[in-house]
């Protein structure tokens, strides 16, 4: 039976919007979160999260550039940064403004192993959880850790760290990819030092079980990315599918998580063989933390803006 043109037009037409347009429509969402005490000076986050970078995106390159007149407190990178060996040099020219801020990274999946053709479909009945884990890496993720690091941004795989944001003493706790099964929340697990102004905790995949070992610790504002949003998205439904074990409600944006908020980033990339993207742009995050404000019963204590 014969496709009739109309529709392989529409379709031709969906596709080039996906690859060409929303693909390249980057976006800058705002957040405010209420977890300073009050009193405070509200700080800035950069939240960066899965560039999948090639030395090719050029345009990806200059509006990460550009994210430098937010003037951040503090950059957060959730991972999946590169998906090409050449990309560092690429990803740096992408930072390099950024770089002589506070910064803190994880890794993803993506920063060790190279990405290849995949059948998008499949993710509608499993994750690409068990794709790798039998392999050796295949990217250069420890030079990419150290260009971090040279420039003084914090490794969190797995580790924890007191820094200076601003006039904040903050806790950071980190871990590992646990899409690949290389988080190991019980060499960060503990509860979260009460004399800190902020608690922030940091992972590539926000898997419940981390989130929720995270909230009872005590943290205060937990980050992640990883799902793309959904990457191709229905108006009106949202993410078909998440990739881990997150429900699709929570695929994008700021949420909660117990006692803790949450914001899962939607992410700046794709696969270089899934390059598209439907009604979920590629995005930054700038989150404004704000002191709480006094609970009243039926009211919110976020805003976005």
């Amino acid at each position: 039976m014969a496709v009739p043109l109309s529709v392989l037009g529409v379709g031709v037409a969906g596709l080039a919007y996906a690859s060409i347009v929303e693909r390249n429509w980057f976006r800058l969402r705002r957040f405010d979160v209420p977890v300073l005490e009050p009193g405070r000076r509200p700080i800035r986050i950069l939240h960066l999260s899965d560039l999948h970078l090639t030395p090719g995106r050029r345009r990806l390159i200059e509006w990460v550039r550009s994210l430098e007149a937010l003037r951040p407190d503090l950059v957060v990178n959730t991972g999946d940064t590169i998906a090409h060996p050449d990309a560092i040099p690429a990803y740096l020219r992408a930072v390099e403004p950024l770089l002589s801020r506070p910064g803190v990274f994880v890794y993803g999946s993506n920063d060790l192993y190279a990405p290849r053709f995949k059948n998008p479909a499949r993710y509608l009945w499993r994750t690409s959880k068990r794709d790798v884990l039998r392999e050796e890496p295949s990217l250069p993720w420890e030079e990419l850790g150290a260009s971090m690091t040279a420039a003084g941004w914090l490794d969190l795989n797995n580790r924890v760290a007191r820094i200076k944001v601003g006039d904040l003493d903050v806790h950071v706790g980190g871990i590992h990819d646990s899409h690949i099964d290389r988080d190991r929340y019980d060499e960060i697990a503990g509860q979260a030092p009460g004399d800190a102004d902020l608690r922030l905790g940091v992972m590539h995949s926000p898997e419940p079980r981390n989130l929720t070992r995270f909230a009872e610790d005590g943290y205060d504002l937990l980050l992640a990315g990883h799902t793309h949003g959904g990457q191709l998205c229905v108006p009106f439904y949202g993410a078909l599918v998440t990739n881990c074990g997150i429900d699709r409600a929570r695929a994008k944006g700021l949420h909660r998580h117990g006692s803790a908020w949450l914001h899962v980033s939607a992410g700046l990339g794709t696969s270089p063989y899934a390059p598209v993207r439907f009604s979920c742009p590629p995005e930054a995050t700038l989150l404004t933390l704000v002191a709480r404000p006094p609970k009243r019963r039926g009211t919110s204590t976020s805003r976005v803006r």
